[in-house]
């Protein structure tokens, strides 16, 4: 290969001739003399990782491209919340495809994330409206955690009736399996007992808090829950509803049946199937549930001039608040996934939404209609897209099947005597001759040669929606390319992704997201499997999921693997999950203790809850470190009941622990196994690992060190990788076979999670191989390190190394700046904007401070520009503490400055314009404009809004 090809030289930012001035700005002579003072030689790794060699980027399209092939493209008629769809070009060439959208951080600096945001917002309007119920999230995970989190609330807000004996949830027997799975995993630990049956017979009692309906049900049928939903609110029982969002625009929504909530998945709207995700659930309520609401909401506030600015709402709800409080562990969402299924309700508008859904039930009820001549039995009386067919006497499943597969076509065989199809937005006439030959053929029947296309509807009359929907003007003005094409660019133009600057986010990696390794995921072989097809069909997935696999658990030096988690926090829960289930395998099912310390991302101890576990908090001492002497005495004093320890490693201060060994040993010295919580992998990967620092369990964020993009707040994929005891109990699926042998019920709804963004890490693994992926990890220790020297004197570091060193990440000690200048972190963050950057992680994990994370992606150029603006910062805090600057009105407090406000005819600031929107000469050549001045958290709040009406109702 030539040197040129060599992957890691694209991926790096450094150049290797600069390294040498970096490590003299450090006060070191080489790489490994910094890599020894960072990291503990007690821990390091002694043998390279075994991993095959790094590939070119055309070396392995080729070799994806191969494996590719193994998958077979069946047209899918399976159903069961997974359907066939058409991704509009517009929104597959300038959204999925577009770095200025897949490269995006979470929004929660407002200002520099108001095209996300409304591109949010319109999702949220679009469930809102469709399931007629006025407070709608950002988007879940999936559907059937979308379920479990359903589940959850309504326990949470149960009546008081219901809080002493409670515990108990209907579940209709005909909502999808894999729901029920994830329904039983999540109950579990809280003893929430499910009760299964027909909705109908149901018998409510002072037990029963709650209840959860498919709409339609998985077999397709509708059912009308108007009377079931009157008798549980006569109970003071709650309802969450499981429904298909595209049926919406035909049947009466759920809202206006007094449903309490709404869940479900949005991948008819655009979002290939990818083999079980990554897909955008949604999750609408009623109003007086909207602050118990899990995850992100996306709000209406004010900018400092009152015009209109988009924020996420309530955000003290999250996690990293609630900790040991939560009622949820949702720290993320499937944000790029939202934000194209928003963009398909904007691009077809309401009419082309009901013509979609139209097309689909008159498909079905032609389908029907000619079964029906064949002598075929169709057993639901009211449907939208699903058939269920009753086979004849003679007639086996398996011969169905067998017909089916030689027209590679794949239907869903609940038992040997019936068949569900279900039909969708790409069905055509020559689809339904297709599956009539297959029905004729093993009826021994000829079908008839002219076949009358049904337009009436297969449901009730009083199933049938009446109110309109999606009446505002986003949703009537782009239905041109043209025109889509020029709003999702003006909405790009509104955020700062990595196609803009560096992100220095610390503990989010907003490291380099390889466009070689983007390419996969839009290809047809990967991108349009349905999660349940034979395994056969969909061999190069499994050849490419088990190398993948394999390549992770030799990285953390574990024994197995699962990708089923589709998110951090989700690995976090399914790690604590699979302890808890070793425990009870064990007898030991007392153990419910998890140490946690004080500096935990607050998904941690939100996960132990979620887990059934009770927390402990162990201190850390003046240096961040965790204590030592109150860890074990914590230990010892719970070690009955200890089950767990949770640690980050490197710390969530930015440092390695050179104990780390012995807290560890501690745990298993007292009866607990330790999960390591792996968002600072990336200073880990090729020189230590998980399983040489003691762990059992780890998991990691492949949307971190691994190089799957943000997008903007999802996907994520939170994969964990397991030592040999813990190896049985990796989580299983319903229909699909996976996980260990005494397997932890699933986790989410697919067997293998959002699998269509796993070749962006297989890819990623595959180009760098083992010395480039070294190399990546000694470089964001370079970068870290070069960073924390050149502003030493400008910003102290607040946690070290024993040797003075960070790890891949610092935090910046913001704290005192109040005091001397009159300014605390988040001005700071908020004039980041004006020169161009992205602020850092802001008070997290110590408050008031900026966390700071620059990834080995990032060139020396950029670091240096980055330090630049830091200093030039700085320096205006000083102007304002020598009284050059006003106290009140300065360049900081006033931050950020848009461009209307700077070519205002007035301007009554005491500093200039240029000073405000160009304060070093280079920021004109790329200067990036906040859409709105700094956002207004607080009216945001009080005055919750979260669709996107008409704006002249904001004013």
């Amino acid at each position: 290969m030539k040197l040129i090809d060599k992957f890691h030289l694209r991926h790096i930012g450094p150049r290797p001739e600069e390294i040498g001035l970096m490590l003299s700005k450090i006060g070191v002579k080489t790489l490994d003399e910094l890599i020894d003072q960072t990291v503990p030689t007690s821990i390091r790794s002694e043998n390279p990782l075994n991993l095959s060699a790094a590939m070119s980027e055309q070396q392995y399209s080729n070799y994806l491209s191969k494996i590719a092939s193994k998958n077979k493209l069946y047209r899918s008629f399976i159903g069961m919340g997974y359907y066939e769809t058409h991704l509009p070009a517009v929104i597959r060439r300038n959204i999925l495809e577009s770095p200025g959208w897949y490269t995006s951080y979470t929004p929660y600096q407002a200002e520099i994330s108001q095209g996300r945001l409304e591109a949010l917002l319109n999702f949220q309007t679009v469930v809102s409206e469709l399931t007629a119920l006025p407070v709608a999230n950002a988007s879940l995970l999936d559907e059937a955690t979308a379920a479990s989190e359903a589940m959850l609330l309504m326990y949470n807000k149960r009546a008081r009736k219901f809080k002493k004996t409670g515990n108990r949830i209907f579940v209709d027997e005909d909502v999808f399996p894999q729901t029920k799975a994830v329904l039983e995993t999540k109950a579990e630990p809280f003893n929430i007992e499910i009760v299964y049956g027909h909705y109908a017979n149901i018998e409510l009692d002072d037990t029963i808090f709650g209840a959860i309906v498919q709409f339609p049900t998985a077999g397709g049928e509708v059912y009308d829950y108007r009377e079931f939903v009157k008798k549980l609110h006569d109970n003071e029982s709650m309802i969450a509803v499981g429904a298909d969002i595209l049926s919406l625009a035909m049947l009466t929504p759920p809202g206006e049946w007094d449903a309490d909530i709404a869940f479900g998945n949005t991948q008819r709207f655009g979002v290939p199937m990818g083999y079980g995700g990554p897909h955008a659930a949604y999750f609408a309520t009623t109003e007086k549930l909207k602050r118990a609401l899990p995850g992100r909401i996306i709000g209406v506030s004010k900018d400092r001039h009152g015009n209109v600015a988009l924020r996420m709402a309530l955000q003290t709800r999250e996690q990293h608040i609630k900790r040991e409080r939560a009622t949820s562990n949702i720290c993320t969402a499937q944000a790029l996934l939202a934000t194209m299924a928003g963009m398909y309700a904007v691009y077809h508008g309401p009419q082309g939404i009901k013509d979609t859904a139209r097309h689909v039930h008159s498909m079905a009820a032609t389908l029907e209609q000619e079964l029906k001549k064949l002598g075929f039995k169709q057993l639901n009386q009211n449907f939208f897209d699903t058939l269920r067919i009753e086979l004849p006497e003679g007639v086996k499943g398996c011969d169905v099947q067998a017909q089916a597969l030689s027209k590679e076509m794949n239907f869903f065989y609940t038992d040997a005597k019936h068949v569900q199809l279900s039909l969708n937005e790409t069905t055509t006439v020559q689809d339904l001759i297709d599956i009539l030959d297959v029905f004729a053929l093993v009826a021994n029947k000829d079908i008839e040669p002219q076949m009358v296309a049904i337009e009436t509807n297969r449901f009730d009359t009083a199933l049938l929606r009446s109110s309109k929907y999606l009446q505002e003007k986003v949703f009537n003005s782009y239905h041109s390319e043209t025109e889509m094409m020029r709003y999702i660019h003006k909405l790009e133009r509104r955020d700062i992704a990595l196609n803009q600057s560096m992100i220095s986010l610390g503990s989010c990696t907003m490291k380099l997201n390889p466009a070689n390794s983007m390419f996969g995921i839009t290809w047809p072989e990967f991108a349009n499997l349905h999660p349940f097809v034979p395994a056969d069909q969909a061999a190069g997935y499994h050849e490419l999921i088990e190398e993948l696999e394999a390549d992770l658990s030799e990285i953390t030096g574990f024994k197995a693997c699962t990708l089923q988690p589709n998110s951090g926090a989700a690995g976090e829960y399914t790690g604590l999950m699979v302890i808890r289930e070793y425990h009870k395998n064990h007898g030991q099912g007392n153990r419910n203790v998890v140490i946690i310390p004080s500096s935990a991302h607050g998904t941690n101890p939100a996960s132990g809850v979620m887990a059934g576990m009770d927390v402990v908090v162990v201190d850390c001492d003046d240096n961040g470190n965790v204590d030592l002497n109150d860890l074990k005495e914590k230990a010892e004093k719970h070690k009955d009941a200890l089950a767990a320890f949770m640690i980050t490693y490197p710390s969530t201060h930015g440092v390695f622990e050179s104990r780390i060994r012995e807290m560890n040993q501690i745990i298993h010295d007292n009866g607990g196994l330790v999960y390591m919580d792996g968002a600072n992998m990336n200073a880990q990967v090729g020189l230590t690992s998980p399983g040489i620092i003691g762990a059992d369990v780890c998991h990691l964020n492949l949307h971190k060190t691994f190089a799957i993009p943000h997008g903007g707040g999802g996907p994520g994929v939170g994969p964990i990788c397991v030592n040999a005891k813990l190896e049985p109990y990796l989580p299983s699926n319903p229909i699909v076979k996976t996980g260990g042998e005494k397997p932890l019920q699933a986790v989410s709804g697919a067997p293998f999670g959002s699998a269509s963004v796993l070749p962006i890490t297989h890819a990623y693994l595959k180009m760098l191989g083992a010395e480039g992926l070294t190399k990546a990890t000694k470089i964001a220790i370079l970068n870290a390190n070069y960073m924390a020297a050149s502003l030493k004197g400008y910003y102290e570091v607040l946690y070290t190394g024993e040797t003075g060193r960070c790890a891949h990440e610092m935090i910046l000690e913001c704290r005192n700046f109040r005091q001397e200048y009159g300014v605390d972190a988040t001005d700071i963050a908020k004039r980041l904007i004006d020169y161009g950057f992205h602020a850092p992680t802001l008070s997290f994990p110590v408050h008031d401070t900026l966390m700071v994370e620059p990834t080995e992606s990032e060139s020396v150029e950029e670091l240096d520009r980055f330090v630049e603006v830091m200093i030039a910062i700085k320096k205006e805090m000083e102007s304002i503490k020598n009284g050059e600057a006003d106290k009140e009105d300065n360049l900081l407090k006033n931050a950020p400055h848009t461009a209307e406000e700077v070519a205002a005819d007035e301007w009554k600031h005491s500093y200039t314009r240029k000073m405000a929107a160009y304060p070093l000469e280079w920021i004109r050549a790329n200067k990036f404009w906040p859409y709105v001045a700094r956002v207004d958290d607080g009216y945001g709040d009080r005055n919750l809004i979260c669709t996107c009406a008409p704006i002249s109702e904001y004013q």
